[in-house]
């Protein structure tokens, strides 16, 4: 699955600025993997192998009825059966001991909506072997993005509705009645009555099609592998396919109607990636077919998810619409595209056992996203953004309400909540160190044979180890337990190196990067570490023990995690640290990304002086990597935000951004360069909303400007600069400009423009407009999976605000939030808040509405509450003094 792009570029900028906090409360995880059986809610002792299911979906009253005939096993006699059901209604269940033999039809039906079961008893006992259970049932099609639902959209100016599904983690259940559990994979078999003109789509190719006498078509689908509950899909509407061979399989892009030519970067992206996982894995892809189906709408967790041969996608991450596409829109969809497919393998041929090990579905399918567009697009300097990745999980990590990689989920909130920074790209950034520690053929032979041994099964990650250890010849597993079986960050602190006789000799010594505990004993970990002297040779060790001494050629400053690939902070003695300020300007890109990013870190949670990335921002010169300005320019933009009430002190940090960014903008300039580079186009983003957040008179009027001339010349307002100028004008927009873009929401035809639009009026600064957008947002005009994220939006830069209306309309919000997201939304709308009160509010929330073992992101958001704090008390002065000497 991969997460809403906003999110993560917004959690990523928090983590460099301001220390978004971990989720979950840290639960002990052992130093060794210990063997168990695998987490059943259900039952032991009968298994389904196969699931026939005929559905009848009426999307126009929102409800369907199905059958569903399941084969099972049963392994010991028993004379009921449990099984996963949510908001079903039966009205027959019988089994039989298989097809022809006499049917017992069920004594009794128990319905437990809390624990989501439905119990079928039977008067005489079944014995062990093969059963056939039939169940007749009705459900729900909801207006949220989980379960079976629907999204309705404008299309040509006419009003359409689509049906979907989205099961990840336990949502097969709304559809299905089932062993909705990872580890109990089998096949399916679906069919569907549809209307006449309509395009039903499933995760294998349509083997039969019958018109029925009534109009409506029978369609069936060919029988799907062995997978498990969650990987099924449905998607029901009037569509568009276009297709193209790779390999042998069929890979098509779904549309609605009209827009399949904005689908063809991702059908082309879809044929590269293919041919490339096909070689990396050393196994074909299995499946006859492989979709990419666009869907309009929002989800508040979730930007597409993996379906076996028929990926969901919304269609931000995957349609290029000509008049509005920037280049960062471009990367979206390779992303996108190239996250789900590497889970056609990491997740659906290879399925983790149970959700503890989720890690192995979405770090891995992450650490392949990134590998694979660097390798396919090498002029968007992909690489350069492990930094940002790694960020975005240590600042998650750094507090005591982190979680181990591998953890312990209980239930099925807890599966939800698993969805986080730790999972996705601590795990990515963890897989990257350990393949850099063993090499890169070595690990891909690991990652093969785990391939191979485990297709169409389960695992936990003792089996990928074991892979991989066999395959490197060289021990892996004692490091991978440190960083996975428990929480935290490791610290390496640097000595002031000392050199003779043309040598350069530093010690090393281990602790532990904390935010929240100031006096934590450390943990230890065995790091591996990559330093050298600048602009010499590299030498490697593994600090095990707490310390270690490294002997470099050359002399010259010393820097640590030198490619910046390992899974560590890196803490530089005064001298040490002042030498490589020093030749700062000379690093390569990513050691700069890598320095500042330390410096930042350990500047706010006070284990370094806080001003020491400003420094760092001082030496960097104008034609340093757009992504490193990027980078600066994001982190000035998040301090921004601490300053809030602070207007004086803001001024002067205002001062000195504006004296560092708009040098760079200038030297840019507003208009793309033929034959620009990609990572130039991104940076002219990222400025112009920095500078505009910063107050600068001169990119505010030209924003105003082309705004104004947008009216009557589309030139104005070009595809690359239209999100910026944008972005601006609405967070500084006054009553009537805010009416201004409320109109065009209202009148936009594009889904993908209308949406963007309406989430742009939730990112007033003016208070008294956020609440006219929090107001707008309960109302029916922006559509039902749009008005949580206008909330969220509202959120980020009034936070009180947003948790309070919240609060105040709560069933009401509550409904248009997706219900396995519902724990981690209401907390994530308090987190930005730097007020006190907030910290009551957030456990009074937690004590009302969550079980104890669904709280991770309630105390989450505390501790980002907590942290906001502590740096604006604490920090803030220390950055208050370093501009007043600098800053003008």
């Amino acid at each position: 699955m991969q997460r809403s792009l906003i999110s993560l570029a917004v959690m990523a900028m928090l983590g460099w600025a301001a220390g978004a906090p971990a989720l979950a409360a840290a639960t002990p995880a052992p130093k060794a993997a210990q063997a168990r059986q695998v987490t059943t809610q259900l039952p032991r002792g009968v298994a389904p192998t196969h699931y026939a299911v005929s559905l009848t979906p009426d999307a126009a009253n929102g409800a369907f009825s199905a059958s569903v005939t399941i084969a099972l096993e049963v392994k010991q006699p028993t004379s009921s059966l449990t099984l996963n059901a949510a908001d079903l209604k039966f009205s027959a269940a019988a089994i039989s001991a298989g097809p022809g033999k006499p049917a017992q039809a069920a004594s009794k039906i128990e319905v437990d909506a809390r624990n989501q079961t439905a119990t079928f008893h039977f008067a005489e006992a079944l014995k062990p072997g093969s059963h056939q259970l039939k169940l007749d049932y009705t459900g729900v099609i909801g207006n949220q993005p989980y379960g079976l639902f629907s999204l309705d959209y404008d299309n040509g100016g006419a009003k359409k509705r689509a049906l979907y599904t989205q099961f990840e983690a336990a949502d097969a259940r709304r559809m299905i009645p089932s062993w909705d559990e990872p580890s109990y994979k089998a096949t399916f078999a679906l069919e569907a009555t549809i209307p006449a003109g309509q395009t039903a789509i499933s995760n294998m190719p349509v083997s039969a099609t019958t018109k029925l006498a009534d109009g409506r078509e029978l369609v069936r689908f060919a029988t799907s592998p062995k997978m498990s509950t969650y990987l099924l899909f449905f998607g029901l509407g009037e569509f568009d396919r276009a297709t193209a061979m790779q390999d042998g399989v069929e890979l098509g892009v779904v549309t609605q109607k009209g827009a399949l030519a904005q689908a063809q970067f991702a059908l082309d992206t879809s044929r590269a990636v293919l041919k490339e996982y096909n070689d990396y894995f050393g196994v074909k892809y299995p499946l006859p077919k492989l979709d990419n189906i666009a869907a309009p709408g929002r989800s508040q967790s979730f930007g597409a998810m993996e379906n076996w041969g028929a990926i969901f996608t919304f269609e931000f991450g995957m349609l290029l619409d000509p008049r509005t596409a920037t280049q960062s829109d471009k990367e979206t969809t390779f992303v996108f595209a190239a996250h789900e497919i590497a889970h056609q393998w990491f997740g659906d041929l290879v399925t983790m056992a149970w959700w503890d090990d989720l890690w192995l579905n979405e770090g891995f399918a992450s650490w392949m996203e990134s590998r694979t567009t660097n390798r396919l697009h090498p002029e968007w300097n992909w690489s350069l953004r492990a930094v940002g990745t790694r960020e975005t999980a240590m600042e998650r990590d750094a507090l005591a309400t982190t979680h181990p990689v591998v953890q312990r989920i209980t239930s099925v909130d807890q599966a939800s909540q698993a969805f986080d920074d730790i999972t996705y790209q601590k795990g990515e950034s963890v897989i990257r160190m350990l393949e850099n520690y063993v090499g890169e053929d070595a690990w891909r032979a690991g990652v093969r044979s785990y391939m191979a041994r485990h297709a169409y099964a389960n695992t936990a990650s003792n089996d990928l180890w074991r892979e991989i250890e066999k395959a490197a010849h060289k021990p892996i597993t004692a490091i991978a337990h440190d960083f996975t079986l428990q929480p935290g960050v490791p610290l390496i602190r640097v000595a002031d190196a000392a050199c003779r006789n043309g040598k350069t000799s530093v010690q090393l010594t281990q602790g532990e990067y904390s935010k929240d505990q100031e006096n934590k004993q450390p943990l230890r970990w065995r790091v591996p570490v990559v330093a050298r002297t600048v602009g010499g040779a590299a030498a490697r060790t593994v600090v095990n023990g707490g310390k270690a001494s490294l002997t470099l050629p050359g002399c010259g400053a010393v820097l640590v995690n030198a490619g910046q690939g390992g899974y560590y902070r890196v803490q530089y003695a005064p001298k040490a640290f002042a030498a490589l300020a020093e030749g700062f300007a000379a690093l390569p890109a990513i050691d700069q990304l890598g320095l500042l990013a330390d410096s930042w870190a350990l500047g706010l949670s006070g284990q370094a002086p806080a001003a020491g990335f400003l420094e760092l921002t001082s030496r960097t010169p104008l034609d340093a990597a757009p992504e490193v300005w990027e980078k600066i320019a994001q982190v000035l933009a998040g301090l921004h935000d601490h300053y809030e009430g602070k207007q004086e002190q803001r001024a002067a940090l205002e001062r000195y951004a504006r004296a560092r960014l708009a040098p760079v903008l200038a030297r840019i300039g507003w208009q793309a360069a033929r034959d620009e580079a990609a990572p130039v186009a991104n940076l002219r983003e990222t400025l112009i909303e920095a500078l505009g957040k910063m107050g600068d008179p001169d990119v505010i009027a030209e924003a105003r400007r082309r705004y104004a001339a947008s009216a009557t010349d589309a030139g104005a307002l070009p595809a690359a600069l239209r999100r910026p100028v944008l972005a601006v004008i609405a967070a500084s927009a006054d009553a009537a400009t805010w009416e201004q873009l409320h109109a065009a929401a209202k009148a936009e035809q594009s889904n993908m423009t209308r949406i963007e639009l309406y989430q742009l009026l939730a990112s007033a600064r003016d208070k008294a407009l956020a609440r006219r957008a929090l107001d707008l947002a309960l109302t029916d005009e922006p559509g039902a999976t749009l008005s949580a994220a206008m909330i969220s939006g509202v959120a980020v830069r009034h936070p009180d605000l947003a948790f309070d209306f919240a609060q105040a309309h709560y069933a009401e919000v509550e409904g248009k939030v997706e219900g396995g997201s519902r724990s981690r939304y209401f907390p994530a709308l308090g987190k930005h808040s730097a007020d006190p009160a907030m910290i009551g509010k957030l456990q009074a929330y937690a004590g009302k509405h969550l079980a104890a073992e669904a709280r991770g992101d309630a105390r989450t958001a505390i501790a980002a509450v907590e942290y906001r704090i502590k740096v604006r008390n604490k920090r803030l002065p220390q950055i208050d003094a370093w501009l007043a000497r600098h800053a003008g």
